[in-house]
């Protein structure tokens, strides 16, 4: 049979990539002929037209919501995540095959068949909300690793304090050192790089509202769900305040497209109606109902895990790197990511150290699969061997999803196992006093991280534990289902 396939995960790097692989592998292995289209960051082209027209069913594997979906309108299609993908693509297909077989004779030209688009009803409340949530997580990605980057590089050219200091307008920078023109110009440019970064890193909340919005009432949902997150970064909700602005203004602009509206008025509707009263609606429940409520919990919580730092690091270095390694890269792992960059972004005692716990407890996992597989081969099967191999380059740019293969395979051995490793990582790292200035980037940003020694140190023994623990609970697992025979002991 011909497939057409659409992947798409939050990052747009390592799910989507790693699941169109997978269906890739197992569709030559069946004999069947398979184009996807990786919705990833790099914006991959879509497929063409007549290929769409001549498959026998569409595949969606994805955790955010399907860009340009009515162009598959009219084919059967099986709609999985990125990572039942990954981990079990033949059965896809299959189900796939069985949809194509099972569906009725359809015109070829699609484009004019009057079927209806495929749609997620079919996944659950819970999963929908979860497809919203990640959409509006991987837009608002890029804004995250531009905005902090160059604010790391601010503070690494100018000064952490004086580019803080200074006036580019003015050029103030010649002002504070009038006899260096050399360090004036580091601090003028340094505060150029300031000002570039947190103008994008400003950008985090009001994009997560905004394309939450869009997944859900498609482009109508943009502005209202922008001017939502601009008036809850503006009253000190933060993240949670842009999730809610996000829902609510989806929410409102799909209950102002039930109005029945016929004639001429009809097509000013998404022009004026939509931004205009959705932006209102939203914006009043925001400031006036919701933002200080959520404002004054956000306080709470960042002011007890803030406290936490100066207290018990102990505590929070386990509760960071658990949280990171639990589901790599899924709900649980971008709340503790989250409160990283919110800790990086206040300028608070401590935050460059929340940050670098973060980051170390998120590239543990991929790593210490990747030892895993190195140290125990036998435990492993070829695949796996070649997801440790890749998962060496993914853990040290931190992806933490390069771990995913392995947990989708073997869940109650793997993922207690990468907790361990991540959250001592992640104590390590805190009592190791390390910081770091960027928000993403491995390795690759090691001169802008503080104690570098001690926090690769703190990463190399989180990743030694993560191996040792997976292959021992694998090697006994295994030991445990060998039968003895009669006088035999049981092997490996």
């Amino acid at each position: 049979m011909k497939f057409v396939a659409v992947t798409s995960c939050p990052t747009g790097i390592a799910h989507s990539e790693m699941a169109a692989e997978a269906l890739e592998v197992a569709a030559r292995d069946k004999g069947h002929e398979i184009q996807v289209e990786v919705q990833g960051a790099s914006g991959a082209p879509p497929l063409d037209s007549r290929v769409i027209a001549g498959a026998d069913a569409v595949i969606f594997a994805v955790d955010a919501m399907v860009r340009d979906r009515e162009r598959f309108a009219g084919l059967p299609f099986v709609e999985v995540r990125t990572r039942e993908a990954i981990d079990k693509a033949a059965e896809i297909l299959d189900r796939a095959a069985a949809a194509a077989s099972a569906a009725p004779a359809r015109a070829v030209d699609v484009a004019t068949s009057p079927i209806e688009v495929p749609t997620s009803e079919g996944a659950g409340v819970g999963e929908t909300i979860r497809r919203w949530l990640m959409t509006g997580v991987s837009y608002m990605i890029p804004f995250v690793v531009a905005g902090g980057i160059l604010i790391a590089l601010a503070f690494a050219i100018g000064g952490a304090v004086a580019v803080t200091k200074v006036t580019i307008i003015n050029d103030a920078g010649k002002v504070m050192y009038p006899g260096d023109v050399d360090v004036a110009f580091r601090v003028w440019l340094g505060a150029v790089l300031l000002k570039l970064g947190s103008t994008a890193f400003g950008m985090l909340v009001p994009i997560l509202a905004g394309f939450i919005a869009y997944a859900m009432a498609d482009r109508p949902g943009i502005a209202p769900g922008i001017v939502g997150g601009l008036i809850a970064s503006a009253v000190g909700a933060g993240f949670l305040g842009g999730l809610i602005a996000g829902l609510l203004a989806g929410y409102v602009v799909n209950e102002l497209k039930r109005i029945p509206v016929r004639g001429p008025v009809s097509k000013m509707m998404p022009i004026l109606v939509y931004p205009i009263g959705g932006s209102l609606i939203v914006g009043l429940i925001i400031l006036l109902v919701v933002g200080e409520p959520v404002a004054a919990a956000n306080r709470h919580l960042s002011d007890w895990m803030n406290g936490l730092s100066g207290t018990n690091e102990v505590l929070l270095g386990i509760l960071i790197g658990a949280m990171m390694a639990f589901d790599m890269g899924g709900p649980v792992n971008k709340v503790a990511y989250s409160f990283g960059l919110l800790s990086l972004a206040s300028g608070k005692p401590g935050g460059l150290q929340i940050m670098a716990a973060v980051m170390a407890a998120g590239m543990t996992p991929p790593l210490g699969m990747a030892l895993a597989t190195v140290v125990r081969p036998g435990l492993y099967n070829e695949a796996e061997k070649r997801a440790g191999q890749a998962a060496w380059l993914l853990g040290a740019s931190f992806i933490t999803e390069g771990a995913i293969p392995f947990a989708a395979a073997d869940p109650l051995r793997v993922i207690p196992s990468l907790m361990v490793g991540s959250a001592a990582t992640g104590v390590l790292s805190l009592l190791f006093n390390a910081t770091l200035r960027a928000p993403h980037g491995g390795i690759w940003v090691i001169g802008l991280i503080g104690h570098w020694p001690l926090y690769l140190l703190a990463i190399a023994v989180g990743t030694v534990i993560t191996g040792v623990l997976v292959n021992a609970l694998k090697a006994f697992h295994r030991q445990a289902r060998v039968p003895a025979a009669a006088g035999v002991p049981a092997r490996a």
